[in-house]
């Protein structure tokens, strides 16, 4: 680092995102993306606001939160367009928590929510998921802290009902819950409808995932017209245009073409239902995944020796390297062809 960076970000350890190889061509199981193109609306909105670039976007997101609004049965009020939901996300640390008002999150989970908080200087505390990898509800039950839990939970997969996460919001009303439903469209239960009962529950959601905008950086959070109107006050603060009009665009497209979408959601689940029964065939540890991708392990290889093979045949998986993890890979499905297309790599790499 140079001699001006500053002190009180000195220590910051930066978020790592999955890798991006450009050396061969890879089958990508490593990111979470859709493995399915956007739609054809979507394609020709965002051509047609290409054409105005010269202009300032809508700083308002009005046609779009228009569009989410309706698709999550909400008021336009308790809608916030962002760029990415990394950025909902972000403007709720920000908003909601300090020195004063700690927030807390699973051991195991998206690895920017400790980023976040040491970039905000809030303090934090982990708690451990139980040994197997499930969030264990009464510790978060009336703890009077700042809570965010990402439902499907991100690296494993597993999900909490509704009944959960009620108890959980009813049980801190004086403290702000975030729930991440990053892969909510792959099994889960979103917990949007909730917000009309709770005025400390954010909802926070992306299209990168099951919209196939994860080029488009385009997220969102749910809430109350008064969390939504601190939050709005963050983005006025930093980044008033923080959603393009070509993102714009391709949001509302994408929202306009949701039966497209929720059937390619169909089939990435059946992928993963086959791809599941494949590895556990070949003697893996899966867990039980709501998610678009599985968290595997096997006791025949090392989570980084497979890891690195699969690479070398050109297949990308995601491995983590903490010490309770390190023998799991995050594998994301993509289509029937890729996942088969893996499974054949993985038996010749044990030589079954």
């Amino acid at each position: 680092m140079s001699r001006f960076f500053s002190s009180k970000l000195s220590a910051l350890v930066p978020y790592t995102p999955g890798e991006q190889p450009k050396d061969m061509k890879y089958i990508k199981l490593n990111t979470n993306e859709s493995p399915y193109p956007p739609s054809k609306g979507v394609v020709e909105a965002s051509k047609k606001e290409a054409g105005k670039l010269r202009l300032y976007c809508d700083p308002t997101c009005a046609s779009l939160h228009a569009s989410i609004a309706e698709l999550c049965g909400v008021d336009k009020c308790q809608v916030l367009a962002t760029n990415g939901s990394d950025e909902i996300l972000n403007f709720a640390f920000m908003a909601f928590s300090d020195k004063d008002n700690p927030i807390v999150f699973p051991d195991i989970t998206y690895g920017f929510y400790p980023v976040f908080a040491e970039l905000n200087g809030i303090p934090y505390e982990k708690i451990p998921l139980k040994d197997d990898f499930t969030i264990d509800v009464n510790d978060y039950i009336g703890i009077n802290k700042n809570i965010v839990i990402a439902n499907p939970n991100a690296p494993t997969g597993i999900c909490l009902g509704l009944d959960d996460i009620e108890k959980i919001v009813s049980s801190n009303p004086n403290n702000v819950i975030i729930i991440d439903e990053a892969y909510v469209d792959f099994g889960a239960k979103s917990a949007i409808p909730l917000i009309k009962k709770y005025d400390n529950l954010i909802v926070t959601r992306t299209f990168s995932k099951s919209y196939s905008l994860a080029g488009a950086r385009l997220g969102f959070g749910v809430a109350c017209a008064e969390l939504i109107n601190d939050m709005n006050t963050i983005k006025y603060s930093t980044n008033p245009y923080n959603v393009n009009r070509m993102t714009q665009a391709a949001g509302a497209a994408a929202i306009k073409d949701n039966d497209y979408y929720m059937s390619n959601c169909q089939s990435i689940i059946s992928a993963r239902e086959y791809t599941a029964a494949a590895l556990e065939a070949l003697g893996f540890t899966v867990l039980d995944s709501s998610a678009n991708f599985l968290f595997a392990k096997s006791d025949k290889i090392g989570g980084e020796e497979l890891y690195l093979k699969l690479k070398s045949r050109g297949i990308l998986i995601r491995h983590f390297t903490s010490e309770r993890i390190k023998e799991f890979n995050r594998i994301t499905v993509g289509t029937q062809e890729q996942m088969q297309a893996l499974i054949g790599e993985i038996k010749a790499i044990l030589e079954v």
